[in-house]
């Protein structure tokens, strides 16, 4: 398969797909810390600032938007208004990067440092509250976090392992027994964002690698998408049949003499199996 450009170039790291519960794509332009817009046709495009970074965006089941900024999160209510919760921590060489929400909406959100230092990073969990908890300690860069349809396993990327881990889930334990799902070979690029769609099928952004990886349940590859940008980012499944796979990339560290005309548009593949709904947070 190969994916075709749906919008012009938006984004200089574009990051964090997400299919609106009201029929549009949102996306993040991370280092611009802008949350993105994006019209059903890719044409109309909209811009919210929130400061240096904005790493992760969810909708909120009372109405409104969840953002993961710098070092705090961000809530938005359904009429705009802002409210800006305390730092989760206070280091300025650290930021958030990727989260999700588990099945029952609660919000998790990974760190990374600046300049990457292996095991500076760590995943929280927040409670209704936005009280932070520590779920994971010393990772890299905390990336892709999705579940699978039946919530009781949750795939989770730190992208120098070069894996794609998974745990088992639960209400009553949480995430727990971390262990490798697939490897990627680092020939294929380094294992980025991801989403799982509705028979369970892992989709994998392999950045540095100009493809979207697809991984049945048991961990076998059995589809890869091409990607006329090499430094994919992340991809998410929606539009009006919930069949459409949309692909965020990036530019960030390309030099002129290497970033190709595509970099920062997001594409499309029409027809993939269809995908899961995603979960607001009860922040």
């Amino acid at each position: 398969m190969r994916a075709e450009q749906f919008t012009d170039v938006i984004t200089h790291h574009g990051e964090g797909p997400v299919w609106w519960p009201d029929g549009h794509l949102r996306c993040v332009d991370m280092d611009a810390g802008d949350v993105v817009d994006i019209s059903s046709d890719g044409a109309e495009i909209g811009r919210i600032d929130v400061g240096r970074i904005a790493a992760v965006v969810r909708p909120r089941t009372q109405g409104g938007t969840l953002i993961a900024a710098e070092r705090r999160l961000v809530l938005l209510d359904s009429s705009g208004n802002r409210t800006d919760l305390p730092e989760v921590f206070d280091d300025s060489s650290l930021r958030f990067n990727e989260g999700g929400c588990d099945p029952e909406g609660t919000f998790y959100c990974g760190t990374m440092a600046y300049d990457k230092t292996p095991g500076r990073g760590q995943f929280f969990r927040f409670g209704p509250d936005g009280q932070p908890s520590v779920v994971l300690d010393s990772v890299t860069i905390s990336n892709g976090f999705w579940f699978s349809p039946d919530g009781a396993l949750a795939y989770y990327v730190d992208t120098p392992t070069g894996r794609i881990d998974v745990f088992d889930w639960t209400p009553e334990d949480g995430l727990r027994d971390r262990r490798p799902f697939v490897r990627i070979a680092e020939d294929d690029g380094h294992p980025d964002g991801l989403t799982v769609d509705g028979e369970g099928g892992v989709w994998v952004a392999c950045w540095g690698g100009g493809a979207v990886r697809r991984f049945t349940p048991q961990g076998a590859l059995d589809a890869v998408v091409e990607v006329p940008a090499r430094q994919v980012s992340s991809c998410t499944i929606g539009g009006a049949g919930m069949d459409r796979l949309f692909i965020t990339t990036s530019r960030q560290g390309m030099s002129e003499d290497e970033v190709e005309a595509t970099a920062g548009a997001v594409f499309t593949v029409d027809g993939v199996p269809t995908g899961q709904p995603v979960i607001a947070t009860r922040m």
